[in-house]
């Protein structure tokens, strides 16, 4: 029988729904039952490790996170791990530990977008199907895996698309990679290129901006006023930006401080096309770093932890092709 670490974050998968239809944290955890009726499938293991609204989560939480299921692992020996997580922030979660875990043993993160006394409920399926996920020999070595709706999705390219529907994770351009049924998990495609990075710490501040038509150059200086160690910016369609910005980046760039490309479509990537002023290809020519399809907030996750470990701009480049 698979022994499997459940590690509860809060999240409106923990909530209720009081008379007034405010949606809460509630004092017991709601899902101990779900687990509970699981006995005969695995030897189930809680970790209350803590119970916050996804908003509230930070990167420091995250680490803390993730050293808490190393110990725990590496200590006990499971076979599984599955995080139960707000919705708001559980791709970025579920992201950051995938940029550090290089387990072969499969790491879950689910959720729900309705609360535990609501109609519809839908995270007692959630967690039900992550723990199929999590005991299941497919998942072992497919990295960190957000499973939802009967659906399993690659931390990498999942991401929130709508504000209150259970379908709410999708992954643009590649979609899942596996479903659950009622008697099987199946995988139909994995991920070409995994990645893991070893860090002890966060210490970076990286600033997340998304530009608009006729974005002032005074947001950037009151920034660069401050200590900022990176910047993501999610530029216009192919990776162009404002010209009244280019400056100040310019301006950051000869400082040291790396700024990373990132498109703010939902979907494609960012390339250096057009060479007008503030074009990606004049901003390529400038050091600006080019992603491959991540999108604004994994980057700046994926900084955090990159910075950390160099401060080369061709490194840095060399790891955002990835």
């Amino acid at each position: 029988m698979n022994k499997i670490l459940i590690v509860h974050t809060g999240g409106t998968i923990a909530m209720q729904e009081d008379a007034q239809g405010s949606v809460k944290p509630f004092e017991i955890n709601p899902l101990y039952s779900t687990v509970d009726s699981l006995a005969s499938e695995a030897l189930l293991v809680n970790d209350e490790f803590m119970n916050i609204p996804s908003p509230h989560m930070t990167p420091s939480i995250m680490l803390d996170l993730a050293n808490r299921i190393k110990t725990r692992v590496l200590q006990e020996h499971f076979n599984g791990v599955v995080i139960t997580h707000g919705t708001d922030t559980l791709e970025e979660t579920a992201y950051f530990l995938d940029l550090l875990f290089d387990w072969e043993i499969p790491i879950v993160v689910t959720g729900a977008m309705r609360s535990s006394n609501e109609l519809g409920s839908d995270g007692p399926h959630n967690l039900i199907s992550a723990i199929k996920v999590a005991s299941c020999e497919a998942a072992r070595s497919q990295g960190v895996l957000v499973v939802f709706n009967d659906e399993i999705h690659s931390a990498k390219n999942v991401t929130k698309t709508h504000s209150s529907n259970i379908a709410t994770f999708q992954s643009p351009q590649y979609g899942p990679i596996g479903i659950i049924t009622k008697q099987n998990v199946n995988f139909h495609h994995t991920l070409a290129n995994r990645e893991s990075f070893k860090i002890n710490q966060l210490t970076k501040k990286v600033v997340l901006l998304k530009v608009y038509a006729g974005m002032e150059p005074e947001i950037l200086d009151a920034l660069l006023a401050r200590k900022v160690d990176g910047f993501v910016i999610e530029a216009f369609g192919q990776g162009n930006v404002p010209p009244l910005i280019v400056a100040k980046l310019e301006e950051a760039l000869s400082r040291q401080i790396p700024i990373v490309l990132v498109s703010r479509c939902f979907s494609g990537i960012v390339q250096d096309v057009y060479g007008y002023e503030g074009g990606g290809r004049r901003l390529k020519e400038l050091g600006v770093i080019f992603t491959n399809g991540l999108n604004g907030q994994k980057a700046r996750l994926k900084l955090l932890v990159a910075l950390e470990l160099t401060n080369d701009p061709n490194e840095l480049q060399e790891l955002f092709l990835k």
